[in-house]
Order: C-alpha cells, then sequence, then structure tokens
C-alpha cells in the first residue's frame, strides 16, 4: 500500500503554481519541523486522510482542512506522501472582508472547499507540462471571486510593491523610509500598522519566500543564497528553517520532481 501511494505521488501529481501574491503546492512535506508562514497557510489532504496541526506549543488537532493565520508558528504533518498546500500573501488582502475559511485557525469543517481544492489541484495537474498558468485566474479558482484587496497608504504600497519585486536587494527600513520622504520612526509606525507586521518580519518572509523560485534550479545552495539576498549559507539556513521548518537542502531535493509554474515560465 505505501509503494502505491509513493507511485501515486510521483505520477505527475507534484506540482507548484507562484505568483507574486499566491501559491499553489502540491508536493511532499518533509520533516515535521516548527514553520512560521508569512501568509495565510492552508492544508488540504489531498484523498481524505487527515492532516495534523499543532498550533505553537498546543495539543496536536487532525483534519482534512487546516486554516493557520501569517506568523503564526505551527508544525503540520501529512499521512500521505503528498500534501496540498496554499499560501495566501498578507500585505495586500484585507483582513477584515476575509471570507469566513480565513478567518480561523486550525482544523476547518468545510468539505466543499476540500472538494474545491482538490478539484483545482486535478485541473493544474492536467494543465501541466503542456502550459504556464497564466490564464488562470488564482482567487476564482480556487475561492470563486477574487479576495478583497487591502487598501494602503501610497507610500507604504511603493515600498511594498519594491520588496516583492526585488525581494533579495539589500534595502534597509531607512533607506525606504527616505525613498517616500517619510521619517525613519513613522516609517517604522506606518508600516506595521498598514501591513499589520513589522518591516523587518516583511523583508525576512519575502527573502525567504523567493527560494521557491529556484527549487529547481541547477545552481548551488550557495549561489542560491547570494541570488536571494543572502550575505551568506549561515544567514540563508537559518531563516528558511524559521519559515519553513526545513534545511534549504532538503527543500531543493524534494523538489527535483517538481513541475515548477511562474512569472510565464514551466519548469519540468
Amino acid at each position: 500500500m505505501q509503494t502505491e501511494r509513493v507511485a501515486h505521488a510521483d505520477a505527475g501529481a507534484r506540482l507548484m503554481w507562484l505568483t507574486s501574491q499566491r501559491v499553489f503546492y502540491a508536493g511532499l512535506l518533509g520533516s515535521v519541523g516548527l514553520r512560521t508562514s508569512g501568509g495565510w497557510a492552508i492544508y488540504v489532504s489531498p484523498s481524505g486522510l487527515p492532516n495534523r496541526v499543532r498550533l505553537g506549543g498546543g495539543a496536536w488537532q487532525g483534519g482534512e482542512l487546516i486554516v493557520v493565520p501569517p506568523l503564526v508558528p505551527h508544525c503540520i504533518e501529512s499521512q500521505e506522501p503528498l500534501i496540498l498546500n496554499l499560501v495566501i500573501e498578507a500585505e495586500l488582502v484585507d483582513p477584515q472582508a476575509l471570507p469566513p475559511l480565513l478567518r480561523q485557525c486550525g482544523v476547518v469543517d468545510d468539505p466543499d472547499f476540500v472538494r474545491r481544492v482538490r478539484a483545482v489541484h486535478a485541473q493544474l495537474q492536467a494543465a501541466s507540462g503542456r502550459k504556464c498558468f497564466n490564464g488562470f485566474d488564482f482567487d476564482r479558482l480556487v475561492f470563486g471571486q477574487p479576495l478583497p484587496e487591502r487598501v494602503l497608504d501610497p507610500r507604504i504600497r511603493a515600498v511594498v510593491d519594491r520588496v516583492n519585486a526585488n525581494p533579495a536587494e539589500a534595502v534597509s527600513a531607512e533607506q525606504c523610509a527616505a525613498a517616500v520622504n517619510l521619517s525613519f520612526s513613522r516609517f517604522l509606525h506606518l508600516f506595521k500598522a498598514q501591513t499589520g507586521v513589522t518591516f523587518r518580519a516583511f523583508r525576512a518572509w519575502k527573502r525567504a519566500r523567493s527560494l521557491l523560485r529556484y527549487v529547481r534550479e541547477s545552481s548551488s545552495l550557495t549561489d542560491i543564497a547570494l541570488t536571494a539576498g543572502y550575505p551568506d549559507s549561515t544567514h540563508f539556513s537559518h531563516s528558511i528553517r524559521q519559515f519553513y521548518g526545513l534545511r534549504p537542502s532538503d527543500i531543493v531535493a524534494g523538489s527535483r520532481r517538481l513541475a515548477l509554474h511562474h512569472a510565464g515560465r514551466v519548469v519540468l
């Protein structure tokens, strides 16, 4: 039975759809390490066996659908070789107008959404290898409608867009404040008030998230670290383990059979 499940997991089911604000991942989970996503993390069981989650130091709880809000430390465990994992970036989504699903934390009872995510995975799997996913609308596929956008002060939006466009840039909060004509203290306060996260945490998450672009690269981990903007391999490894609960080498090794779709590109 285990052999059959592993074979099924390798039968073209592994894929990742990566956009600037969303991730749809169907792949290996890896070891059960503490992770902290910078966005809403949604975990769906591919075929019915319950996943398990532990929020912080709490007790384990299990279910087919698990939702973890941004920056909540958690451990996730899957009984299957694959897990379906969606990430919704937080800075441009209005937290006051989210669908009920994303207002919860932990195991969520929503069979219709579970079926929808599984159907999206099947649709993406069928298209993978033949075309990129630019023609698909992520939110309409997954949620049935666009998620509400957060309205940001134009100065903060300019900084958010800058970091999103180039997360590897070694830009400081002081430099960002000066670029939008704000004092350093005012910038830090306004950024946190507008986005719900500190500038430092935001930049760290975006840099760690950018690793997903390079998981199919043939470059060495040292080269990937430098490309992603890390000063050295030690900082790279520490940051990736903090956010993903895995070593960079484990993430890259587990992505060898992953079909990666991003920025108009397909990597098979």
